[in-house]
């Protein structure tokens, strides 16, 4: 099975461009790309994973300034 391979390798010219190399195409111009206005999911600029982990940020030093207001006034029961 791998005899022909082996010795389609040894046979092959790597020095000479192959069929692909000789006609090489010219690259196409980008599509032009026209600005939209700001769309409804963007808040701030910011994408859903980014304004979920900022409320999540939000919340948690909420929680803490909280928890240690009621730490300083002494009304925190353990």
């Amino acid at each position: 099975m791998f005899d022909g391979l082996r010795r389609d390798i040894e046979e092959f010219d790597f020095d000479q461009p192959s069929q692909g190399e000789l006609f090489v195409e010219e690259p196409k111009p980008a599509p032009v790309r026209h600005k939209t206005p700001a769309s409804s999911n963007k808040f701030l600029g910011l994408s859903p994973v980014q304004r979920f982990l900022l409320s999540l940020m939000l919340m948690i030093a909420i929680c803490l300034v909280g928890a240690a207001c009621l730490l300083v006034t002494g009304r925190f029961a353990f």
